[in-house]
């Protein structure tokens, strides 16, 4: 299935619907659903944002959350040196 996510300036999902969802309450349309998101984010039209729609398509929903849920541990496991590496050695 198909699931359209809302991610915001700083790459965080926030909020995630089905393609159903999306035909019955954005017009099948994802700028509309980007612009809706915007508008509650930040009370402002569409244009002064720097968010973004995803599309992204899995199974059910439970591995889309997992997926979303690991987002960025590359980066995190860098900077706290994961694993016996340590990314800055004086």
């Amino acid at each position: 299935m198909k699931y359209y996510v809302y991610f915001d300036a700083y790459g965080n999902a926030r909020q995630i619907i089905n393609e159903q969802q999306l035909a019955d309450e954005f017009h099948n349309n994802p700028n509309e659903f980007l612009a809706a998101m915007c508008r509650r984010q930040q009370d402002t039209a569409a244009g002064n944002t720097s968010g973004h729609v995803g599309t992204l398509s899995f199974d059910n929903r439970k591995d889309l959350e997992a997926y979303l849920a690991g987002l960025g541990d590359e980066i995190a496991d860098f900077y706290v040196g994961s694993a016996d590496s340590r990314p800055y050695n004086f």
